[in-house]
């Protein structure tokens, strides 16, 4: 047993052990226990959800601040704030991917339950490529500092731009030219076995839903090289860095149900990312400058939380008045819903062969 007590990557291993044990725990609760059936998920049990992956998130700070002191919960704590808030507008594009390929609600969760476990994974390398890098060339800090900058700067003066349209995505085009699809859902299958129309043979095709979660891996991809030089910006241990960045993707998917049908009241939500992006960025150079190893984790997560704050407060009472109208509108004064995106693709939501 000796080899728990060794350290993997700076950190003894029985606190990586209590890290992984207590993932699984949670993604076999939720997928054995709560949500074993396909179903909708409602605005109640989704903030209830959230609530709950916060606090074990919080709780998990509370621990490392037991086991190794207040600096490391600290950043720990600042980290998981970061990654919460750019996973937030990962959420606008994961509604607008299953807007555009018409996925029920009551499916929609097995997407993203398979989206975060690729994420453990993918965010895993590409978290430890990054330690190696930065142990070996500390300079590369400067890098991440100024790309964060740039990013911020870019997505604050473009927040009011629509640049997600799926129609001209490069990589759905290449997967619609090179997968077999059909375009009906089939309950929640990713694959499904058809009669092909040329050759008359069964041949499996690829369904919308795994478009969908393909699509999801692949925002989550390029959020992940926005949120993980951030996380680097702040700490440097890749167990406080992995850590952070799974806990606040944990929750991902039951804060996606609460968010996802109040997005249009988060107006000036970009425009906070964006100022966390460059305060998180500039604080190696403004440190620097100040003559400090680093700017205080407290420092740090006070201004975060006080930016993301204004933000979320800021929009609620700009977008209070279009939330009153959508209250008290009643449901026969709506004009008639005229045919989705998806259907005018040809995406078909009906379930069955």
């Amino acid at each position: 047993m000796d080899f728990l007590f060794s350290d993997f990557l700076g950190t003894p291993t029985w606190m990586w052990a209590v890290f992984i044990s207590l993932v699984l725990g949670l993604l076999a609760l939720d997928l054995g226990v709560l949500h074993k059936n396909s179903k909708e998920i409602g605005i109640r049990e989704s903030l209830l959800m959230s609530a709950f992956y916060i606090v074990i998130g919080l709780s998990f700070g509370g621990w490392i601040w037991y086991q190794s002191g207040q600096q490391p919960a600290m950043e720990y704590i600042t980290g998981f704030v970061v990654e919460k808030s750019l996973a937030m507008d990962n959420i606008f594009i994961i509604a607008m991917i299953f807007s555009y390929f018409a996925i029920p609600r009551q499916y929609q969760h097995r997407v993203l339950l398979w989206g975060i476990l690729g994420v453990i994974v993918l965010r895993g390398i590409m978290i430890a490529a990054g330690a190696a890098i930065v142990e070996n060339f500390h300079w590369v800090l400067y890098l991440f500092a100024a790309f964060l900058v740039f990013t911020g700067l870019k997505m604050l003066f473009s927040a009011d731009h629509d640049e997600n349209d799926l129609d001209n995505n490069r990589i759905l085009k290449f997967l619609k030219r090179h997968l077999p699809l059909t375009n009906r859902l089939h309950g929640e299958k990713f694959f499904v076995k058809e009669t092909d129309e040329k050759t008359g043979k069964l041949k499996t095709f690829v369904t919308p839903l795994f478009l969908a979660l393909v699509m999801v891996e692949i925002a989550d991809l390029i959020f992940a090289v926005d949120s993980i030089p951030a996380i680097f910006a702040i700490t440097t241990d890749p167990f406080i860095v992995y850590t952070s960045n799974i806990f606040a993707i944990l929750g991902l998917r039951a804060l996606y149900f609460a968010l996802a049908a109040l997005i249009h009241r988060f107006a000036y939500l970009k425009y906070a990312l964006a100022a966390v992006l460059v305060f998180v960025g500039s604080k190696i150079f403004v440190a620097d400058m100040l003559g400090l190893a680093k700017i205080p984790p407290a420092v740090s997560l006070g201004v975060t939380v006080a930016i993301l704050v204004t933000g979320v407060v800021g929009s609620l009472f700009a977008t209070r008045k279009q939330a009153k109208a959508v209250e008290y509108c009643p449901a026969s004064q709506h004009p008639e819903t005229p045919p989705s995106s998806a259907q005018r693709r040809g995406w078909a939501p009906q379930d069955g062969r």
